[in-house]
């Protein structure tokens, strides 16, 4: 939705009015004001629209849509992080089918900027895990 802001050229209304240039003529900015608020409107679901659309300005509109998202983006990084912790290879899926998986998982956590610095390694150890979590098997010389 920040990029339609961005390509409509009225992000700056979601700092506030105050924050456009004084340059600007009042009916610009009232244009540029309702034109943030219809993107925001056209951008967002039924459910978050419900939520938001009282708000009387863009400004309000896009406080109230972030403070829903960080509320809502603490459980989903939770339930993220557990899909990834709880992830396993299983024998008869195929492993790109798997990998593709697992690799959306890791692409969703990053793009909630939840930083991965070894989730190469966690992957392998959850490959190389058996069905129980044992991992002693691979020390074995069997």
């Amino acid at each position: 939705m920040e990029a339609v802001l961005i390509q409509q050229k009225c992000e700056k209304v979601l700092k506030g009015e105050c924050a456009l240039p004084v340059t600007m003529s009042r009916a610009e900015k009232t244009e540029m004001v309702d034109k943030a608020r219809s993107v925001i409107v056209l951008c967002l679901g039924d459910k978050v629209l419900r939520e938001v659309v009282k708000e009387p300005t863009a400004t309000s509109m896009w406080s109230k849509f972030e403070y829903l998202n960080m509320t809502k983006s603490l459980a989903h990084r939770q339930f993220l992080k557990q899909q990834l912790y709880s992830f396993k290879m299983v024998e008869s899926k195929a492993i790109m089918e798997q990998l593709t998986e697992s690799n959306k998982i890791i692409g969703d956590l990053e793009n909630i900027e939840v930083r991965l610095e070894n989730a190469g390694a966690l992957m392998v150890w959850c490959c190389l895990e058996d069905e129980e979590g044992d991992v002693s098997h691979l020390g074995s010389d069997a």
